[in-house]
């Protein structure tokens, strides 16, 4: 009896976004930032509260967060207005300012006794690690938005990144102070990042009516 030869089927692979929301993240809005604020404030959390002060001022990727040193942010004893950072991914400096508020959290939090002789702002608690990594920011940015009801899966780090940008476009239609203060060297890049041509199109639509 003759053998028949049966076509070759290649099992299909799970899609890697199978179930997941893919896409650019949502960002914070004002009340969203200072509802996790307080709830970090009310648990007395130091390094979190620091950690989320700095990432929204700074406006800094995840990278180049987790790395910040004590004296990048810290001379003569007093917590800097304006820190400079030189950005890992484009080996540019950028500026930013930081609040008030957060240079209060930033003094509380580096003369606390689990800073003591420690290099980095935000240090590891694992002894093989001098700072906390990308993927464990990351976890908390997750841990912060699940604690004020938001759906993880629609933010990320880049979530608190864009937060302040964004609300400061809002004001002021300035790109090119976006696009400064987030070390952008294409304004191209920093209209992507904002998503501002579809915002700016569903604004004008709302103010005509027909």
């Amino acid at each position: 009896m003759p053998r028949v030869q049966l076509p070759v089927v290649t099992p299909k692979r799970r899609a890697w976004n199978k179930g997941r929301l893919v896409g650019q993240k949502r960002q914070l809005l004002p009340k969203q930032v200072w509802a996790i604020r307080a709830r970090l404030e009310l648990a007395g959390n130091l390094r979190d509260l620091a950690l989320f002060n700095v990432a929204i001022d700074s406006k800094l990727r995840g990278c180049d967060l987790v790395t910040l040193k004590v004296t990048d942010i810290v001379r003569d004893d007093r917590i800097r207005e304006r820190v400079s950072v030189i950005q890992s991914k484009t080996n540019k400096a950028v500026q930013s300012e930081l609040a008030e508020n957060t240079r209060e959290t930033v003094s509380n939090w580096i003369r606390s006794p689990k800073m003591f002789g420690c290099q980095f702002m935000f240090p590891s608690r694992f002894h093989n690690r001098p700072h906390i990594s990308t993927h464990q920011y990351g976890r908390l940015v997750r841990d912060w938005v699940v604690s004020i009801g938001l759906e993880p899966s629609g933010y990320g780090t880049h979530s608190i990144r864009r937060a302040k940008v964004a609300e400061i476009y809002r004001k002021t239609g300035n790109l090119r102070a976006v696009q400064l203060l987030l070390g952008h060297t294409k304004v191209d890049s920093t209209v992507r990042y904002l998503g501002v041509e579809l915002e700016d199109a569903l604004s004008i639509a709302e103010q005509i009516d027909i």
